[in-house]
C-alpha cells in the first residue's frame, strides 16, 4: 500500500489537505472519500485497511475548516463550498486515475455534502455509498429553532450553537476515547451559518432527492443517536436509483466504519462494489 499526501487550494482562497492510499497493482476503482462533521479523513483507517488492499483506491480529502485544512473550523460561508471543493478534488483524481470508475463514499455531514454533490455531479461517477445520511430533521429540532438558526446565522455567523457527544460515536470506548483525544478532531460548538447551512441542505436534498439516479448504496446504524436512521429510510424512498440498496444494521452506532462489528459493514460495501464493477451490472436492476 503506498500513502500520499499534500495540499490544493480551495474556495475563497482557503488551502485543502488531501490524501490518498494506493494498492499494490493497477487499482480497480477508485474510492473518493467525504468525512463528516468536525472530524477528518485520517479517521477511515479501517475502511483503508480493508478495501485497498483488495485493489480499490481510496482518496480523501479534509472540507474547509475541518482536519488539516484551513479555514475557520467547522464554518462555512455557504453549503456549496463543501461540493465546488469535493469538485476540484474530483478533476485532480481524473487527472491521476483517468480510466478508473469512480465510486463516492460519504458519511454524515460527508455524506449529506455528497447527496447535494450527486445533484449535479452524478454523471462523473459510477455509483455512491452513503452512511449515516441526515436527511431528516431531528424532532427535537423545533420549526421556531429553525428560524432562530437562521438569523443567528445572519447575525453572529461564527458564534457557536450546538456540539457532538462523542458517546454516541461508537460503542467501542476505545474509539470514543480516540475521538475525543484526537486534535484534528473539533470537539468544540459547530457555527451557526454552518448549523443553517446543514439545514438548509437537508432541506434540499430531500426536495430533490428524486433526482439522484445512480447505482446506491445506504448504509445506517439501527441504534444512531447521531443521526435518525428513519432519514435513511426516507432516503432510500424518495431516490429516484433504479439500483438502490439500503442496509441497516441493528445496535449499531452512529460510525458503522469504526464499530466493533465494522468488518461485517465493510464486506457488504466490497459485495456492493463488486456487483457494480461487473460488465452486466448496469443493465440490470440488482436487488439486494
Amino acid at each position: 500500500m503506498e500513502h500520499k499526501e499534500g495540499f490544493f487550494p480551495g474556495v475563497r482562497g482557503v488551502e485543502i489537505y488531501y490524501q490518498y492510499w494506493l494498492p499494490d497493482g493497477e487499482p480497480r476503482a477508485v474510492l473518493l472519500l467525504s468525512h463528516g462533521l468536525a472530524e477528518h479523513s485520517g479517521r477511515y483507517a479501517n475502511l483503508v485497511g480493508y478495501l485497498v488492499p483488495r485493489g480499490y483506491a481510496v482518496y480523501a480529502l479534509d472540507h474547509p475548516g475541518h482536519g488539516r485544512s484551513a479555514g475557520r473550523r467547522v464554518y462555512v460561508e455557504r453549503f456549496e463550498d463543501f461540493t465546488d471543493v469535493l469538485s476540484r478534488y474530483l478533476g485532480k483524481v481524473r487527472g491521476w486515475q483517468p480510466d478508473r470508475p469512480v465510486f463516492l463514499v460519504g458519511h454524515s455531514m460527508g455524506a449529506l455534502i455528497g447527496g447535494i454533490f450527486l445533484l449535479r455531479h452524478q454523471t462523473e461517477l459510477a455509483g455512491a455509498v452513503l452512511s449515516g445520511v441526515p436527511f431528516k430533521i431531528p424532532d427535537n429540532v423545533l420549526p421556531i429553532t429553525v428560524v432562530l438558526s437562521r438569523i443567528l446565522s445572519r447575525l453572529a455567523p461564527r458564534v457557536g450553537v450546538a456540539s457532538l457527544d462523542a458517546r454516541g460515536v461508537s460503542r467501542d470506548p476505545d474509539v470514543v476515547r480516540a475521538y475525543v483525544g484526537d486534535p484534528l478532531v473539533y470537539t468544540g460548538r459547530t457555527t451557526a451559518r454552518l448549523a443553517d447551512e446543514l439545514l438548509k441542505a437537508i432541506l434540499r436534498l430531500r426536495e430533490a432527492a428524486a433526482g439522484i439516479t445512480i447505482p446506491l448504496l445506504i448504509l445506517q446504524g439501527g441504534a444512531d443517536v447521531m443521526v435518525d436512521p428513519d432519514g435513511a429510510r426516507a432516503l432510500y424512498e424518495e431516490i429516484g436509483s433504479a439500483d438502490k440498496t439500503i442496509k441497516v444494521y441493528q445496535g449499531l452506532y452512529h460510525e458503522i466504519y469504526n464499530e466493533p462489528e465494522h468488518e461485517r459493514v465493510l464486506r457488504d460495501v466490497e459485495a456492493w462494489l463488486e456487483a457494480r464493477l461487473k460488465p452486466s451490472a448496469r443493465a440490470r436492476n440488482l436487488a439486494d
